[in-house]
């Protein structure tokens, strides 16, 4: 879908009501209260009545949608910005592009990037690649601590599949471990890492482990490398640099579900269609929950 075909098919807040209707319920309206079919329309007021229970209600009702003053058509707009931006879009330029303030196009990126956070994503299976790296902070004086204001994210992702990132405080053996056991299935063939010492955990899960030695400038051995996984870290930064500038800490991991629900559906053409029905099946995130870091 490009911009063109958004605009044609979204132009209205009814196109964008009638297509909600039609990924919502592809076999017919169903009370949200009651879960019954028998549901008749009020056309005059756009909206439906349940015989059952005589619940009114719109095609908005009990989304991520329903409490929200924008129209459709400017969350239509922001969600396929969003998806189809690949190092992401700020809420600035946001603010210029939907006319709103900064405060709303804020909130209303990061209530997408809410729906866009997996439930339980599959584990990563087959060859899987582990590295961490560090996000933000800056030196200041000439005794600054080279990580000093920095936040660590672990990352691992499938040749050829999907990524899962994590912010965490450090790189010890035991949040290491908790993150494969997360992420990583059971009897996957390859586990590959750097030689950091927290990384020497073989006996503790269930596939081959090897490393590369970048200490000694060692970068590749056949297939063992950790390239594939710093690739992914590299156009998470690139993003921040070009398009975010400065993330705090406090909402990084928000970023990181953005980053990584866009990355493993890079390959996806209803990209758009899957994503808003992410934000149909969405809970509502309020703005003091948001502000206070409660996601």
């Amino acid at each position: 879908m490009t911009i063109i075909d958004l605009n044609r098919a979204f132009s209205t807040e009814e196109k964008c009501r009638e297509y909600l209707g039609r990924v919502r319920w592809p076999h017919g309206p169903i009370c949200p209260r009651c879960s019954a079919k028998t549901v008749s329309t009020i056309r005059t007021q756009g909206k439906f009545e349940c015989s059952k229970c005589s619940y009114q209600f719109s095609v908005t009702a009990g989304t991520i949608f329903h409490d929200s003053h924008l129209p459709l058509e400017k969350w239509f707009m922001t969600t396929y910005l969003m998806c189809e931006s690949r190092k992401g879009i700020s809420a600035n330029q946001l603010k210029r592009v939907l006319g709103v303030s900064y405060k709303t196009a804020w909130y209303l990126c990061h209530r997408i990037r809410a729906a866009m956070k997996e439930a339980n994503p599959p584990p990563l299976a087959g060859t899987v690649e582990m590295d961490e790296t560090y996000i933000g902070g800056r030196r200041r004086g000439l005794r600054a601590k080279v990580m000093q204001n920095k936040t660590m994210v672990l990352g691992a992702i499938q040749r050829g599949g999907d990524v899962r990132l994590k912010v965490e405080d450090r790189a010890t053996k035991a949040t290491l471990r908790k993150f494969l056991r997360e992420h990583m299935a059971k009897g996957s063939k390859h586990l590959y890492t750097d030689d950091a010492s927290a990384y020497k955990m073989a006996p503790e899960i269930d596939t081959t482990h090897e490393s590369v030695n970048h200490s000694k400038e060692e970068w590749v051995r056949g297939q063992v490398h950790t390239n594939t996984i710093e690739g992914v870290f590299s156009l998470f930064k690139r993003s921040i640099i070009g398009s975010y500038h400065h993330l705090s800490a406090k909402h990084l991991d928000a970023y990181l579900d953005e980053f990584e629900f866009r990355f493993n559906r890079r390959r996806r053409a209803d990209l758009f269609a899957d994503t808003i029905r992410h934000l149909i099946a969405a809970h509502n995130l309020s703005f003091k929950a948001l502000t206070r870091g409660q996601r």
